[in-house]
């Protein structure tokens, strides 16, 4: 990385308005003090994602979703995360951190941060990597995130939590359409049940499985039509808010450390990615 490249990127960091991304007629604000998160993604000038410290759209790693009371195990070692969603641990470690930025462009950032660190332990070191995709005609968002092993090796996911707008100000409230094969049972835990059932019609809280990639369309009618794609295979949909819905592609379903671990080796990190593109109407 040059000089000219790292001032840059030292200097949008410091910023207190995040690093901003831009192309085309989309603008973007990552915010990597407040765990990497998408705090803005304006499309023409309406903004799409909602707005707050916690909202907006935060990566989710080394799990997504809930872990059944905050305990997983890796071999014959049974590990204890914090419990921050009684009675369960939620959503990875990485969007209660400060990350460090790798680099920036006008339309590209990276962003990484340690999983040893002290303010959100977890036992194994290694690393979180996120890079940030602006299209050249600013039609389409890309989203990649890397999770790599420094030693030995340990179970991970990685994914993402965005908060669209319910209503983008004017018109109709946006339409959620997916065909998933097969809906994860939701037990009163809010944990899957270990039962994948014929998907059932929302309000949902609730993951789903789609073996051949993620893709889940979001109408606003009249103003936007946005499409959420990954290879990832499980997706959280979530609409049981007034001011937000949640569209959540992810490598493994919730409390999948211990049901479906995906082991991360210091020569198999664990590698996902979403586009997000869209178009007016």
């Amino acid at each position: 990385m040059s000089t000219e490249n790292t001032t840059q990127s030292a200097a949008r960091e410091r910023g207190a308005d995040g690093v901003r991304l831009s192309a085309g007629d989309t603008e973007l604000t990552v915010h990597p003090e407040n765990g990497c998160r998408l705090g803005s993604l304006r499309v023409g000038g309406t903004e799409l994602l909602r707005q707050g410290a916690k909202y907006g759209c935060f990566p989710m790693a080394p799990w997504c979703g809930r872990i059944d009371q905050g305990r997983f195990r890796n071999g014959g070692d049974v590990h204890q995360m914090p419990v921050n969603s009684p009675p369960h641990a939620i959503h990875g470690t990485g969007r209660n951190l400060h990350w460090r930025t790798a680099r920036s462009s006008d339309a590209a950032a990276a962003f990484t941060y340690e999983l040893a660190d002290p303010a959100a332990p977890w036992p194994y070191p290694g690393t979180v990597t996120q890079l940030v995709e602006l299209a050249e005609d600013g039609g389409s968002l890309t989203l990649t995130m890397g999770v790599e092993a420094a030693g030995d090796s340990f179970p991970a996911q990685a994914g993402w939590h965005p908060w669209f707008l319910r209503n983008l100000g004017a018109g109709e409230d946006v339409r959620i359409d997916f065909a998933a094969e097969w809906q994860e049972e939701r037990g009163g835990d809010h944990l899957p049940t270990g039962r994948r059932i014929t998907p059932r019609p929302g309000p949902w809280d609730d993951c789903f499985g789609m073996p051949s990639g993620v893709e889940v369309t979001l109408t606003w009618p009249g103003r936007l039509q946005l499409t959420v794609a990954s290879r990832a295979e499980w997706v959280v949909v979530y609409d049981e808010q007034d001011e937000a819905v949640c569209v959540e592609p992810q490598s493994g379903p919730p409390n999948g450390l211990n049901t479906t671990p995906r082991l991360v080796t210091p020569i198999d990190p664990l590698e996902v990615s979403t586009t997000w593109s869209w178009r007016a109407l």
